[in-house]
């Protein structure tokens, strides 16, 4: 059966003409002035595969998926190293400008029976798919599995995701000073800022440049530029009690959420694994899919950051607050988590306990509480309410290790971190505020 191909631009030959007089497996339907009539055609179902000749260079991840989603393999011609190289970190199949049309026709033949293989939105199934499917569990990308780079080489980083119901339960605070205390541990740290309606990670450390820094590494990923070095390029290092913590800051603007697609980050935390030990994630609250039922149903998803992050950690803790509003907040939330990211398996810890809020030991209160609540859900830890020493983090930019070491917060902190007895590193002469960059 003979391929339905889409083309956009012109070889050094007659490559169009070559595959016509092959009378064979590749027929060319339609003929494209430039990528975005080719991005059209495609979407309308007359083609299972598409030839880029020119302008591949505005190819990136996010244009590939709304390809891969239409049933559509994808094969570029050029010359160009650097651009092959490019198009290999995206696994996109390419070939020289000058190949055969035989060849060519081979490799078309090869890229669609690789999408048809294809778990990830690009198979022949996804192509028709119900717009409904779009509640189901996001498909990893290519690299994005625990464990692997997309290099293929061997990941070994631990990804914590911090997230929680709406009402400010302490993602923020609880996701900083983790890191913080892990970095003070002697690991190699990455905090990521992946909340897309209130980045906080920037204000809460003292850092005061609006770099974006997660959103300029998600754009290098959707381009296949990202590398090990690159990311690290795009990191802000600050100082936490001495110890070096790289952090990728958050979208300075709330409409600047389509800057973090899920497909992107994905691969940004996939190179994470390989820059650093230990990979916090501060992620957002919302898990609603009602926007993925929109006419559009290839349009960005505010939420998809969230719901990927989840789906790729490897720990996930859910921060409730600890008092009569918060317990059945967190409560509800968990069973939205439960719909949205089936895999996950949240570990739940509630900050702010207190006498004031809970009655007499507080702690067990609490506990009781959920037991009934939410039977079969263990409790990972409680963070003590401290005002007073979370106040005084934030007003300095500091973390709780440099500002109260010796709080209750900060120790049930370090304790959920895995190193209650962290100290300061031997050789450093003073303490560095954790605003001051490397």
């Amino acid at each position: 059966m003979s391929i339905p191909v889409i083309t956009v631009g012109d070889g050094p030959g007659d490559f169009v003409g070559g595959l016509e007089r092959l009378h064979g497996p590749v027929t060319v339907v339609r003929r494209c002035a430039e990528l975005a009539e080719l991005m059209a055609a495609c979407q309308s179902g007359l083609a299972r595969a598409a030839i880029i000749a020119s302008g591949s260079s505005e190819l990136g991840l996010a244009l590939l998926d709304r390809l891969r989603l239409a049933g559509v393999a994808v094969v570029v011609l050029t010359d160009d190293g650097s651009e092959q190289r490019r198009l290999e970190a995206l696994g996109v199949f390419h070939g020289s400008r000058g190949m055969a049309p035989e060849a060519l026709a081979g490799l078309v033949a090869q890229a669609v029976r690789s999408a048809d293989e294809s778990p990830e939105p690009g198979g022949r199934a996804a192509a028709y798919a119900d717009p409904a499917d779009a509640l189901q569990p996001l498909a990893a990308a290519p690299g994005e599995e625990a464990g692997t780079d997309p290099d293929g080489s061997a990941a070994d980083a631990e990804v914590i995701a911090v997230w929680g119901p709406a009402g400010a339960p302490g993602r923020t605070l609880l996701a900083v000073n983790l890191a913080a205390e892990h970095a003070a541990a002697g690991r190699r740290v990455l905090l990521l800022d992946a909340d897309t309606y209130a980045a906080g990670v920037a204000t809460y450390l003292g850092l005061l440049d609006e770099s974006a820094a997660l959103a300029h590494a998600c754009r290098l990923a959707d381009q296949g530029l990202l590398d090990g070095a690159a990311l690290e390029r795009a990191t802000v290092k600050v100082a936490v009690s001495g110890a070096p913590l790289m952090v990728l800051t958050g979208i300075t603007r709330a409409d600047r959420w389509p800057e973090i697609r899920p497909g992107a980050l994905g691969t940004v935390l996939a190179r994470a694994r390989t820059l650093a030990d230990v990979v916090v994630i501060d992620c957002g609250f919302c898990l609603e899919s009602d926007e993925e039922l929109s006419f559009d149903t290839l349009a960005p998803r505010r939420n998809g950051a969230t719901l990927r992050a989840l789906e790729l950690a490897d720990t996930l803790l859910a921060v409730g607050a600890a008092d009569a509003l918060g317990v059945p907040r967190l409560v509800r939330a968990l069973a939205e988590l439960d719909q949205a990211v089936p895999s996950a398996s949240p570990r739940v810890v509630f900050n702010r306990v207190r006498q004031a809020s809970l009655g007499r030991s507080p702690e067990r209160q609490l506990r009781e509480a959920w037991g009934r609540f939410a039977p079969g859900r263990d409790i990972l830890a409680c963070l003590p309410a401290d005002p007073a020493a979370a106040d005084a983090a934030l007003l300095g930019g500091a973390v709780l290790l440099e500002t109260a070491p010796d709080s209750p917060l900060r120790r049930a902190v370090a304790g959920l971190a895995g190193c209650p007895d962290t100290e300061r590193r031997r050789g450093l002469a003073r303490v560095l505020p954790a605003k001051v960059k490397f």
